[in-house]
């Protein structure tokens, strides 16, 4: 009996969470809406829902928007895939040698606190206005989040799996793919997660510099034509985008730890 009460509760806290999930825009969208019809919100500002909705609409149906959208996309990839490739590395060393910790620590404690957005000029000073500045921002912008989770994972890995592992007189590589990496991959995950939205953010940050494409350079030329509507039209659009990655990413981590019950 109280097992079946206790699971009726559970789905009904559930349910209750996803409609609140979903009500609490609606409210803030509904508010929003009334405001502007009632001229308590300036529109040469902030548009209402319906005039960015009608925008983002027409710039969807005429293709301009995800054409802008699919150049920062690639742009992303390209620059999360290195800068994931690079700071699981890095972490891999980092959370397995000591000294080599040691070595790096003061180092990436200097440069990681420095904003993104400091290096683009600087970047593009060094390698020009080109793809290759951008795609090193980016990389650049996913690189610590995952070093650091990296660090982390692998260096809290449990002692006793280890003591068992070497006990057996496992080979230091068996160790190291069977024992440490699995136990590390959560913290990984969470790196990753967070390395893939910062990239997104790097991206629009370089766009918004220096760039002739892409939906940073949509926002900040929308600006420049003093057109609001396209310039929010544009943000809601990189917001969306960053939910459905990070949707998709969280779908792969608990395809990949099955076995993890916190990845759930």
């Amino acid at each position: 009996m109280s097992f079946k009460m206790n699971t009726k509760i559970s789905h009904f806290d559930k349910r209750l969470n996803i409609l609140l999930m979903f009500l609490t825009p609606v409210v803030i969208v509904a508010a929003w809406q009334i405001a502007s019809e009632n001229g308590k919100i300036n529109a040469s500002v902030l548009p209402s829902p319906f005039t960015i909705g009608g925008t983002l609409a027409s710039m969807a149906q005429s293709g301009e928007l995800f054409q802008h959208l699919s150049v920062s996309l690639l742009r992303v990839i390209k620059g999360y895939l290195v800068g994931c490739l690079l700071g699981i590395t890095a972490g891999t060393l980092m959370g397995l040698i000591r000294k080599f910790e040691s070595a790096m620590t003061l180092v990436f404690g200097i440069i990681r606190p420095i904003p993104i957005i400091a290096w683009v000029p600087i970047l593009i000073l060094w390698m020009g206005i080109d793809e290759s500045s951008k795609v090193t921002v980016i990389a650049f912008g996913t690189f610590f989040p995952v070093m650091l989770n990296t660090v982390y994972g692998i260096q809290s890995t449990d002692k006793k799996y280890l003591e068992v592992a070497y006990s057996l007189e496992k080979s230091p590589a068996r160790i190291l793919l069977k024992v440490i990496f699995p136990s590390a991959l959560p913290a990984i995950f969470t790196g990753i997660r967070i390395g893939l939205g910062i990239a997104w953010m790097s991206v629009v940050g370089a766009e918004l510099i220096a760039a002739s494409s892409g939906i940073g350079y949509l926002i900040s030329y929308a600006g420049q034509l003093s057109q609001p509507d396209v310039m929010l039209a544009g943000v809601i659009s990189i917001g969306i985008v960053g939910l459905l990655l990070d949707i998709l990413l969280r779908a792969v981590e608990r395809l990949v730890l099955k076995w993890n019950i916190t990845s759930k």
